[in-house]
């Protein structure tokens, strides 16, 4: 019988500075600000004959490299009901409440999730490390738990398990 551990990554590295707005209802957002995001994991794995779960380096790069696709952009929701957007020239129209925000393409990335917050953030992360194999199928991870702070004290988190 394998004996299975939780690793605990949470890497000074793995952080991203973004902009959003959370919309709390058709009519009411908050105003677009920023936040320096944290991500950290704890993965469940049995333990092999050497005494390691998997090489940790793996979800550490593959974190780092979601954290880096989000660093410096606006995120968009692109999934919420309360949001029209199209594109026009180099911008993309943000409508909300009969109000429109122009914001560069370059610095905007529309998310596929329903609001910018940390229950989703989490969740699109977890969906990504999903995505890929090499880093949950070929490492025999059980379950993992991805979780995203916007400050001291305030995170979210979604989990996945076999």
């Amino acid at each position: 019988m394998s004996r299975l551990t939780t690793i605990e990554i949470a890497k000074e590295y793995l952080k991203f500075s973004a902009a959003h707005f959370t919309i709390f209802s058709a009519t009411d957002r908050e105003r677009l600000h920023g936040h320096n995001f944290t991500v950290s994991a704890k993965i469940t794995a049995p333990v092999d004959e050497n005494g390691l779960c998997f090489r940790y380096s793996i979800f550490k790069q593959h974190l780092k490299e979601l954290c880096q696709s989000l660093d410096e952009y606006t995120l968009i929701a692109a999934d919420s009901p309360h949001l029209t957007i199209t594109q026009q020239e180099q911008y993309h129209h943000i409508e909300f409440n009969g109000e429109v925000m122009l914001l560069l393409q370059s610095d905007t990335l529309l998310l596929p999730i329903r609001n910018s917050t940390v229950e989703e953030l989490s969740h699109y992360l977890v969906q990504h490390l999903l995505a890929d194999d090499s880093v949950v199928v070929d490492n025999n991870v059980q379950s993992f738990e991805i979780k995203v702070c916007s400050g001291p004290g305030q995170s979210g988190s979604a989990a996945w398990s076999a």
